[in-house]
């Protein structure tokens, strides 16, 4: 398993590799180019962006030997400064630096600075981080329990009322868009009954810095009754929002997988045996059910990531989708390679994370 895990990771490299290539060109095919938001202010002059372009290898109308300029300096192969492979340092620009090798870059940690807020990208991304793993922490535990549930019961019994509702269920929530149900939401229980919060993920009065800052912290265990309780409220409509989508269709997802099972010819096997249906359904039918139901749960979590844009954006949570559409609105080039890059490493790692579930819920799997 480990020789597998290791072989994986290093096949990921090259996959990663593709996906930052792509994510690069339609960035560079999207209208205005990095230089958009500058040319905006009358305050700035065309030399001043023309510098700032040099600076992170950048050109106004890139041809195709200057995009491969770009990438390779965005990646942190390529050095700006020095116009080559070799850093200042005198070594291969893509090494450490204590090897020699350059400071800009991706592989460097330097993901650019942020135009719209005037920030290191990768500072910005790691304090909004917090609050979009949180909402999608939440959300899938949630989704993904309530979609086994439904789905396992459904399956047992089939044609019941209970499937009969758990399908109604399933396809009203599943036709309905993520953005009007939360705005329902915020209309019915924020805005008319006044039971939950509609914005933001704490209450500015009680909170005395940005979510998951260190003076946050600070002030959470002092009272972590307190803004525990105020962070949970703020979650309700948001994670609803996101669950109740999901379950939906992933409900009828675990009822099919479950069914398909509970057909085949070891189980009739081991309930001629006399094992209770008990043991019939979960040591044998689930366990085999879980292969397809693992494959789609762990694809879910980059659909959380991106569903989470639409969600943050309504509920004007401070996390990375609602960074994104900030991003969007101002032509942020290097915000949104940042946001983009995580969203494509999130689908390799889970991707692998499936693979070696696999192995524990099935043991006729093997990896040599």
């Amino acid at each position: 398993m480990t020789k597998y895990i290791i072989r994986r990771l290093l096949q990921a490299i090259p996959v990663i590799f593709l996906i930052s290539i792509v994510c690069f060109v339609l960035m560079l095919m999207a209208p205005g180019g990095p230089q958009a938001q500058f040319n905006q202010n009358r305050f700035i002059k065309p030399e001043q962006v023309d510098l700032w372009l040099q600076h992170w290898c950048l050109v106004r109308n890139p041809s195709p030997p200057d995009m491969i300029k770009e990438y390779a300096g965005w990646l942190g192969v390529w050095n700006c400064q020095t116009q080559s492979f070799i850093s200042e340092n005198g070594g291969l620009n893509f090494l450490p630096s204590f090897l020699g090798g350059g400071v800009n870059g991706m592989l460097h940690g330097d993901w650019g600075i942020s135009i719209y807020l005037n920030q290191p990208v990768l500072d910005i991304i790691l304090g909004r981080l917090p609050v979009t793993l949180l909402l999608m922490v939440t959300a899938w535990i949630i989704w993904l329990t309530l979609a086994l549930i439904l789905g396992v019961v459904a399956a047992i019994r089939r044609y019941s009322f209970f499937d009969q509702a758990a399908t109604l269920f399933s396809y009203t929530f599943y036709s309905l868009p993520t953005f009007w149900l939360g705005l329902m939401l915020i209309e019915i229980f924020a805005v008319t009954l006044h039971w939950f919060p509609s914005q933001l993920i704490q209450s500015p009065r009680i909170s005395p810095g940005p979510f998951a800052s260190a003076v946050w912290w600070q002030a959470f265990w002092t009272d972590p009754g307190l803004y525990g309780w105020d962070v949970a409220m703020h979650l309700v409509l948001p994670v609803t929002t996101l669950v109740a989508v999901s379950v939906a269709g992933d409900s009828r997802f675990v009822r099919s997988a479950m069914l398909e099972s509970l057909n085949q010819d070891y189980v009739r096997t081991a309930r001629a045996k006399g094992l209770s249906e008990r043991r019939v359904i979960f040591r044998h039918a689930f366990r085999n059910a879980l292969l397809p139901i693992i494959t789609n749960g762990a694809l879910e979590v980059a659909f959380l990531f991106s569903g989470a844009i639409v969600t943050e954006t309504i509920f004007s949570l401070q996390g990375m989708g609602y960074l994104y559409i900030q991003g969007l609105q101002a032509h942020d080039y290097f915000l949104l390679m940042g946001i983009v890059f995580i969203g494509a490493i999130l689908v390799v790692v889970f991707n692998l994370v499936a693979d070696v579930l696999y192995a524990v819920a099935d043991p006729r799997i093997r990896y040599d």
